[in-house]
C-alpha cells in the first residue's frame, strides 16, 4: 500500500524534466510546499539568494518530507564559502576541521549549512580517509559527494522544485539505501558510513542494494581506526534513532570485530538478564522517542553499562565491602574506561555516576535517610533505573513497591512508613570486611614518670 502511494506522488525517471544532468520535479509531483519548512531555514535562505548566492534545502530534510516524516532539522546548501555564509549572518559561527560548516541560529533553531563540495582531490591519510575536504565546487559536484541518493535532493523553496542528480526519488519510492560512487571506495573514504548505512535502513525501513551492502564486511574493520569519540557519536544518533532494536538486528548480520568499540560488545549482549534489561531498556527508548517524550542519554548508558559495573559491584561485596562502598569501587574501576577508552562525554557520565549510586541507598528505608533520598534531582532517573532492573530480576520487586508508595503518601504516612523500618542487614561476607587492629595508646610519659618514682 504505502509503495503503490509513493510511486503515485514520487515521479519516475521520466517524471520530471532533464536539465544540465540533473531532474527538476515540480511540485504537482513532490507536494512539498515553502511553508512547511521551518521558519529559520526558509529565512536563511532567502537572506543568501538576496545576497545573490543560491541556496537549497538538501539532506535528510528533503528526505523524509517525501516520506511524510516531520523533519526533526533542516540543512541548507550554497555556492557561498563559509566566510562569506558567516558575514551575512551575525548568529553564526564556523565549525569543522576535516569539512568546515557554518551554524546560523536563529531563536532555538540551528540551521547547517555547508558549501558545496568540489570533486579535486581531498587530502587522505595513509589508510584512504578524508582527512581535510575544504574544496568548493558546484552543485552537480556537491551531489556527487554525497553519501546515499535519497539524501542527494535539493529543494527550492522560491520555484518549489527538487533537484535530483542520481535518481534518489526513484530509490525512495522503491525503499532502496544506495550508495552513490563505488561504495568500497566510499566506505575507505569514510568507514562511519558503514554505521550510517545501517542506521538509515534501520529507521526508515529501507533496504540496503547489493552493491552498498556488498564491500562492508571486509570494510567494517576500518572502523576501529576512527577516533572514538566519533563513534560514540554515530552509535548515539543509533540508540536515539527511535528504531534502536531494528538498526541492532541489522548491525548484528555483519561480523562487527570486539576491538571496534566497547559499547558494541555491550549491544551485543542477548542471553541472560543483562540482554533482557539492556532490551528492554532499548525498548523503552524507541516508544518514547517515538511519542516525542524526553529521553536521557545518561540513563540509557547507565542502562547498557550496568552488566559490566554489575559484574565488578558483585565481586567487591564478595570480599566484604560494604554495598555502597563497593559500588563506588567498581565505578572507579571503569572510570578511566568509560571516560576514555569509550569516549562518553563527562556530562553524561557524571549522570550514569549519579544513577548508579543512589541503587544500593534505596535499602535504606528506616529514618531521614527515605526523606533526603527522594529530596535529591537524580531521584526519578534512579528510582525508573530501579524499575528496570527489578523487570528483569536484579532488583527486589517490593524495594520498588515501597518507594513507589512512599512517592504518594501523605507526610504524616511517609513517617510511618520509617518510623518501624529494620536496619539493614547485609548478606554473608556483605559488608564483614577484616577489621583493622586498633593501635594501643601509649601511656602518658607524665604517668610514666610517676610510677617510676
Amino acid at each position: 500500500m504505502l509503495k503503490k502511494w509513493l510511486n503515485k506522488i514520487l515521479p519516475s525517471r521520466r517524471g520530471g524534466k532533464r536539465a544540465e544532468g540533473k531532474t527538476v520535479i515540480p511540485l504537482e509531483r513532490h507536494n512539498i510546499r515553502a511553508e512547511m519548512l521551518s521558519f529559520a531555514a526558509e529565512k536563511v535562505i532567502c537572506r543568501l539568494k538576496e545576497a545573490g548566492f543560491q541556496a537549497y534545502v538538501v539532506g535528510g530534510a528533503v528526505r523524509d518530507l517525501l516520506l511524510g516524516i516531520e523533519p526533526k532539522d533542516f540543512d541548507v546548501a550554497t555556492d557561498a564559502t563559509p566566510e562569506q555564509v558567516h558575514k551575512l549572518f551575525r548568529r553564526s559561527r564556523i565549525i569543522g576541521r576535516r569539512f568546515q560548516i557554518v551554524h546560523v541560529m536563529n531563536g532555538a533553531e540551528v540551521i547547517e549549512v555547508t558549501t558545496f563540495r568540489g570533486g579535486a582531490k581531498v587530502h587522505q591519510n595513509a589508510r584512504g580517509r578524508i582527512m581535510k575536504d575544504n574544496t568548493y565546487g558546484s552543485i552537480e559536484e556537491d551531489a556527487m559527494r554525497r553519501d546515499f541518493t535519497c539524501n542527494a535532493l535539493y529543494y527550492d523553496p522560491e520555484k518549489e522544485e527538487i533537484l535530483d542528480f542520481h535518481n534518489g526519488m526513484d530509490d525512495i519510492a522503491e525503499r532502496k539505501l544506495v550508495m552513490i560512487g563505488n561504495a568500497a571506495e566510499r566506505y575507505q573514504e569514510d568507514p562511519v558510513r558503514i554505521l550510517r548505512a545501517i542506521r538509515l535502513s534501520g529507521k526508515l525501513g529501507f533496504e540496503l542494494s547489493q552493491a552498498t551492502v556488498g564491500p562492508i564486511a571486509e570494510s567494517i574493520g576500518r572502523l576501529k581506526h576512527e577516533p572514538v569519540a566519533r563513534l560514540f557519536d554515530e552509535i548515539m544518533k543509533l540508540l536515539f534513532s527511535g528504531h534502536a532494536r531494528e538498526c541492532l538486528k541489522r548491525l548484528k548480520e555483519f561480523d562487527v570485530p570486539d576491538d571496534i568499540h566497547p559499547l558494541f560488545n555491550a549491544l551485543n549482549i542477548s542471553d541472560g538478564m543483562d540482554g533482557k534489561m539492556i532490551g528492554l531498556a532499548l525498548k523503552n527508548t524507541d516508544e518514547r522517542l517515538r511519542a516525542d517524550k524526553s529521553v536521557s542519554v545518561g540513563f540509557v548508558l547507565a542502562a547498557l553499562m550496568w552488566p559490566e559495573l554489575n559484574r565488578h559491584w558483585k565481586v567487591n561485596l564478595q570480599q566484604g565491602l560494604k554495598p555502597s562502598h563497593a559500588l563506588s569501587e567498581a565505578m572507579n574501576t571503569l572510570r578511566d574506561t568509560v571516560e576514555r577508552g569509550w569516549g562518553v562525554p563527562q556530562r553524561f557520565s557524571a549522570t550514569m555516576r549519579e544513577i548508579w549510586l543512589f541503587q544500593p541507598q534505596f535499602e535504606n528505608r528506616r529514618g531521614t535517610r527515605p526523606h533526603k533520598l527522594f529530596a535529591q534531582a537524580r531521584f526519578r532517573a534512579a528510582y525508573d533505573f530501579l524499575i528496570l532492573r527489578a523487570a528483569v530480576g536484579d532488583a527486589d520487586r517490593t524495594l520498588v513497591d515501597w518507594w513507589t508508595a512512599f512517592q504518594t503518601a501523605s507526610p504524616e504516612q511517609r513517617a510511618d512508613m520509617t518510623k518501624n523500618q529494620p536496619s539493614v542487614r547485609y548478606g554473608k561476607n556483605e559488608g564483614q570486611a577484616k577489621k583493622r587492629r586498633r593501635r594501643r595508646r601509649k601511656p602518658d610519659q607524665g604517668s610514666v614518670g610517676a610510677n617510676q618514682q
